[in-house]
């Protein structure tokens, strides 16, 4: 399979509302397989909600009573991973028949993550990569992940794999994800900032490799009446712009990026530019040095608690 079609959704989270977010999951996703799409991508933490603006109560030395209520409210809107949730988006991927990546945030015990999950048109569940560093606020309200989720599906339309958001910023995880030889470089983020796009353009040409980037489009009207982010409360207040785009492995704009609306963005991807990009530059190959340059990557799940068992399944 050489060609394949593929789209970002740009859209928005009903914030902390579990019911309609997966209903307007499972609409998007269809409009995207009618479409034509093989392949559809989310944003960051579409599934969970990003709460853009909001502090959670949290001052240097102290939390708020409401911060606690704010996170227990949170955490509420998550989902655990399995589980029955993780199954209903299975079985979206599975009506609309595509390869399904979404963001999410995962319930992991008392903790947070903000994940990114992978499904194949079966339904099944390909695997999971939990963000590796949230950024300033977000460590309030989100565990780091560790190396064993820095995952890479082998898939029928070819090798799946990415970062969430500013994990696209370590040079180290861009250079793990190529090494695992992703061909479909799947970026969800919020970040809605005019420097996102050459920073998609820089993964795909170092990789040489398709970016997919979706960024959630939200308005303070995605929110509950009292969900007061520091934007402002008006209700056409736009708290993430958007920006998703399609990049080619030489760089070039295939879709996108678009601003202020929410949309689905589709391309034609062809494999076949993978390996003529890969002619002249292939980071992991012979443009390499690994006599004066070498990564580490520890992929092994890290326990605070290891008891025989853990040890024996590492």
């Amino acid at each position: 399979m050489t060609i394949i079609t593929a789209s970002v959704v740009q859209a928005g989270t009903p914030l902390f509302d579990k019911k309609r977010t997966f209903e307007k999951l499972e609409t998007l996703t269809h409009e995207a397989a009618k479409g034509g799409a093989q392949l559809v991508v989310f944003p960051e933490a579409y599934i969970g909600g990003y709460p853009k603006g909001l502090d959670f109560g949290v001052r240097l030395g102290s939390r708020s009573e409401e911060g606690r209520d704010m996170f227990k409210r949170y955490y509420d809107a998550a989902i655990t991973v399995p589980g029955a949730d993780c199954d209903a988006v299975g079985a979206i991927a599975k009506a609309a028949n595509v390869y399904l990546v979404v963001g999410a945030v995962e319930q992991g015990g008392g903790t947070l993550y903000c994940t990114m999950l992978y499904f194949a048109p079966d339904g099944a569940f390909l695997g999971k990569h939990r963000k590796l560093m949230p950024t300033a606020l977000e460590r309030v309200v989100w565990g780091f992940g560790d190396g064993s989720t820095l995952i890479a599906p082998q898939t029928e339309i070819g090798t799946l794999g990415g970062a969430i958001c500013w994990e696209n910023f370590m040079p180290q995880t861009r250079l793990a994800m190529y090494q695992k030889g992703v061909e479909f470089y799947c970026a969800p983020t919020v970040d809605d900032r005019d420097v996102w796009l050459p920073l998609m353009q820089t993964t795909a040409l170092e990789g040489r490799c398709f970016v997919l980037s979706a960024t959630q489009f939200m308005v303070r009207a995605d929110g509950p009446a009292d969900y007061h982010p520091i934007q402002g409360d008006a209700p056409d207040t736009v708290l993430i712009r958007g920006g998703s785009c399609i990049i080619s492995p030489f760089g070039d704009i295939l879709a996108g990026p678009v601003y202020g609306s929410e949309t689905i963005l589709t391309a034609d991807l062809d494999k076949s530019e993978i390996i003529r990009g890969k002619y002249d530059l292939d980071v992991v190959g012979h443009y390499a040095r690994p006599d004066v340059f070498s990564l580490k990557v520890n992929e092994t799940p890290q326990e605070i608690v290891q008891t025989s068992e853990t040890r024996d399944k590492s």
